[in-house]
């Protein structure tokens, strides 16, 4: 009888040694048996619960070849811990009457196959219960449950029981102020793929030693991955948010989303590395980029955006039929109507470059007008006032609450001084001083007055003087534009008179009002092809004017 012996351990954390302990264990009931070793199949840290062992595929290939007469292990887990796959094997070998024997249970029928079966399903299922629930509660301890983020380093000491410690981590500063870094430039504009870009060209290496790119940073928000989506950065440790379930197909594990109310929170401020403001500003970014991506008039999944190529793209619509403003060569802007479909008789263009300085122009002639600096000044002290008015109300009541505690402590001390003592007086000390230490933290210091340039108007005017050159500074134009493009819900083109007449809708529209309501005459705006309306946004007065 030709013999065949299979062997396998499941994890790095067993010792390689089982292997040949399996193998001589086989080796000693074929010697009894009197058979002859042929082939030794054999796979190392792999689990029984997949196919993709190579030591496995042999033995099965060679089986169908009838490379061997019995097949030997140790047990019949070793061989497989799913139900179906011991199944096949048995199937198979039964078909090429090649006899099972294992060293625990003899030789192997269809009972053994059932009870076998089950037993190592469960076994599994019990261990993986047995592993969560340990990772549970070392997240509950406020430590990791696996996995070290970037930004942070792992901490090893001995605990009091001698054993080490696992799941500390401290912050990494250098790792830290490159989060920082990136969260600062996407908040300010700067797409995924530039910030990826810049830190390379820095030197400055990513997640494990790695390149970076655009999905380290960006991930994916649903599953909480990628850099800007890191609750552990804001000081929150977040675990269980997905379970992972095996392909019986291809035996690769799939992420499945666990609902929320099972999410494990624990606070860790000690971990935080960036403030709540920034966080919110990122996250926000972020919706918007969800919730009003547009291309071709028809929104598309966030991950397959891409940032507009040019400063007003995406915003310009036909005033006549509402479709959208499209270049329909290199440099006119046209209705996508007219090319596309022809049902809009709007066939005026515009050449890219000439829209963007007649809108900026306009702008720039707008915001420089003096009683919108005027006006900015002033707003900018009453609502300074007010801030600060409401904090020394706030601060007046907490001083006078703080007073009236120590009166109270002083109360009980001097009463005690006089003999007078009881177990209540005692709680109500440590309530009072407990107390008072809340009061004293959060006490808040007195603003400074509000120091304004004196030479804000100027400093002002110059930089709206300067508007389309820092709109094309490199430094500068993404953040510039991003603001810009948030302020405009639509650019409309409306023909008139054989020349298109530019509409701004939008917030900024309500901005400009403030200098078109103290002008006396409007000055006019207007180049040899166009003329500008600004619309202001919902809620906002008056809704139409003319530059």
């Amino acid at each position: 009888m030709r013999a065949a012996i299979y062997a396998r351990y499941s994890s790095d954390m067993q010792s390689r040694t089982s292997v040949e302990d399996q193998v001589r264990l086989c080796q000693k009931r074929i010697d009894l048996e009197g058979w002859q070793l042929t082939e030794v199949y054999a796979d190392h840290g792999i689990s029984g619960a997949t196919l993709s062992r190579p030591g496995y595929r042999k033995l099965t290939e060679d089986a169908r070849n009838g490379a061997f007469d019995i097949l030997l292990a140790e047990s019949i887990d070793r061989l497989s811990r799913d139900q179906e796959h011991i199944a096949a094997l048995y199937k198979l070998l039964t078909y090429r009457s090649i006899p099972l024997v294992t060293v625990a249970e003899g030789e192997i029928s269809e009972l053994h196959i059932g009870l076998k079966g089950t037993m190592s399903a469960l076994y599994l299922k019990d261990l993986a219960q047995k592993t969560h629930r340990g990772l549970e509660g070392r997240v509950r301890q406020k430590r990791s449950a696996g996995g070290v983020s970037y930004g942070y380093d792992v901490v090893r000491t001995l605990g009091n029981d001698g054993m080490p410690t696992t799941g500390e981590r401290v912050i990494n500063d250098e790792e830290a102020s490159v989060i920082r870094q990136v969260f600062g430039q996407f908040a300010s504009g700067r797409s995924p793929r530039a910030i990826a870009a810049a830190l390379n060209l820095q030197g400055i290496d990513g997640p494990r030693g790695t390149a970076w790119g655009a999905s380290t940073i960006y991930g994916n928000w649903r599953r909480g991955t990628g850099l800007l989506n890191n609750e552990l950065y804001t000081g929150k440790l977040v675990w269980n948010r997905q379970r992972f379930v095996k392909d019986p197909d291809t035996g690769r594990r799939q992420a499945r989303p666990n609902p929320p109310e099972q999410w494990i929170v624990e606070e860790v401020p000690e971990l935080r590395i960036i403030e709540e403001e920034l966080w919110n500003e990122v996250k926000d970014r972020q919706t918007e980029a969800r919730s009003q991506i547009i291309v071709d008039r028809s929104t598309i999944r966030s991950e397959r955006a891409r940032r507009p190529r040019h400063l007003f793209s995406g915003i310009i619509e036909c005033g006549v039929c509402g479709g959208g403003f499209i270049l329909v060569n290199k440099h006119q802007y046209g209705c996508a109507n007219v090319r596309n479909r022809g049902t809009c008789d709007n066939r005026l263009t515009m050449r890219r470059d000439s829209l963007e300085e007649a809108v900026l122009d306009g702008l720039r002639d707008s915001l420089l007008h003096p009683d919108l600096v005027a006006e900015f000044v002033g707003e900018y002290q009453r609502e300074w006032n007010r801030l600060r008015g409401e904090e020394n109300a706030a601060r007046q009541r907490q001083d006078a609450e703080l007073q009236k505690v120590e009166r109270q402590i002083a109360n009980i001390v001097t009463a005690v001084k006089n003999g007078l003592y009881s177990e209540a007086m005692g709680e109500e000390l440590r309530s009072l001083e407990e107390r008072k230490r809340q009061l004293k933290r959060t006490q808040p210091t007195a603003p400074e007055p509000p120091r304004l340039h004196p030479g804000l108007a100027e400093l002002y005017r110059r930089k709206v003087t300067d508007l389309r050159a820092s709109l094309n500074d490199d430094a500068l134009k993404v953040e510039a534009a991003e603001r810009l493009r948030s302020l405009l819900s639509a650019i409309r083109m409306i023909p008139e008179d054989g020349r298109l007449q530019i509409e701004l809708v939008g917030e900024l529209a309500a901005i400009l009002a403030l200098g078109q309501a103290g002008m006396q005459k409007s000055p006019s705006l207007a180049t040899e092809a166009l003329s500008i309306t600004l619309v202001a946004g919902v809620g906002f007065e008056p809704t139409t004017f003319r530059l």
